[in-house]
């Protein structure tokens, strides 16, 4: 039989492509290469084949076949869709399309400070720190305009905000909107693009915020945003995430539930862990690896582009102790699938 292609999904079902996967890792690999060759053995017992060809052919349908079923801890997906989740989540219509322009106005945390953002620079533009950040005012201004007194009180209670990156929400919100090519700086100043002008004159907020929503997940690398591991794994497999709030997210579950479900389907996630900054250190990876995946993917990505509904399990308690997690109506605006998802 001849040897899976580097660039076809591995064989193991992860829905990698094998050459990320299995291929050079032959330890870890031999159960499943060892599993697949007991199916592919048992398959083809009793059969007589009269070439070498005719064993391949029936060979490769038996691992198509594999590809093409369903995996339990893939929640309905199969090996050959996992892959497009994975490799091609803006390319693979038959599974998910992403609507450039939504039908109703799209309400979310990282919309609501971009459109704070954008009335703040206006037409004149607004003039960066010397470092090139936002404006300290601007920022204390958003901040009163963006959360509740309780909220605000509470992130203000060892002092006010002095810089940009002290209201980490703005900052990210301002480096997507670069990277999307709606704010950019010209003449020394912070400018609304041409094309952001345009849009928004025309098409609203509606259009803007799919372009918010794909740069985060094709641009803007999730690990600036806390001290965990690079781990760009978390990243790389958010349409997975996505896929599995709108098919459990109807009801409230703890992010426990969501943490399990990742790691059961790739428990590989649990390599890319490794020694983080020293107020994580001591924890398992596997902690370190829920914690993660939880913070980047359940609060700071899903929760902030407005996907889902994530509230604390105890507000008195710090950051590692869990929430609950329940989808919003934007998911299944922003992320249309075309295949059942309950």
């Amino acid at each position: 039989m001849s040897q899976t292609n580097r660039n076809e999904p591995c064989p193991c079902g992860s829905g990698k492509k094998y050459k990320k996967c299995c291929l050079g890792q032959q330890e870890p690999a031999s159960q499943t290469s060892s599993a697949v060759s007991a199916e592919l053995q048992q398959a083809m017992a009793g059969h007589e084949f009269t070439s070498l060809e005719e064993a391949q052919a029936f060979a490769d349908k038996i691992i198509e076949q594999r590809n093409q079923t369903p995996f339990d801890d893939f929640h309905g997906l199969s090996p050959e869709q996992m892959y497009h989740v994975l490799n091609f989540p803006f390319s693979a219509p038959h599974l998910v399309s992403f609507p450039e322009k939504l039908g109703c106005l799209p309400d979310a945390p990282i919309l609501t400070l971009f459109a704070l953002l954008v009335e703040a620079i206006g037409e004149k533009g607004l003039k960066p720190t010397a470092k090139g950040n936002l404006p300290r005012n601007l920022c204390r201004e958003v901040a009163q305009r963006y959360w509740d007194k309780k909220t605000y009180d509470e992130r203000n209670r060892y002092g006010q905000i002095n810089k940009e990156e002290e209201f980490f929400d703005l900052h990210v919100t301002r480096v997507v909107a670069e990277l999307a090519g709606l704010i950019r700086k010209y003449k020394g100043r912070f400018i609304l693009s041409r094309e952001c002008r345009k849009l928004l004159a025309t098409e609203g907020l509606q259009v803007i915020y799919p372009r918010l929503l794909r740069t985060y997940v094709e641009q803007f690398n999730w690990s600036y945003r806390d001290a965990f591991a690079e781990a760009p794994f978390v990243q790389h497999a958010f349409l997975f995430t996505l896929y599995m709030l709108s098919r459990y997210g109807v009801e409230w579950h703890p992010s426990d539930f969501y943490e399990d479900n990742f790691l059961k389907a790739f428990p590989s996630a649990l390599d890319e862990i490794e020694p983080m900054a020293s107020y994580v250190e001591g924890f398992s990876p596997d902690w370190q690896a829920r914690m993660c995946y939880t913070m980047r993917t359940i609060v700071d990505f899903a929760g902030f582009l407005g996907l889902a509904k994530v509230d604390k399990k105890d507000e008195e308690k710090p950051i590692g102790y869990g929430y609950m997690v329940k989808k919003l109506p934007l998911l299944d605006v922003a992320v249309c699938w075309s295949l059942p998802t309950r």
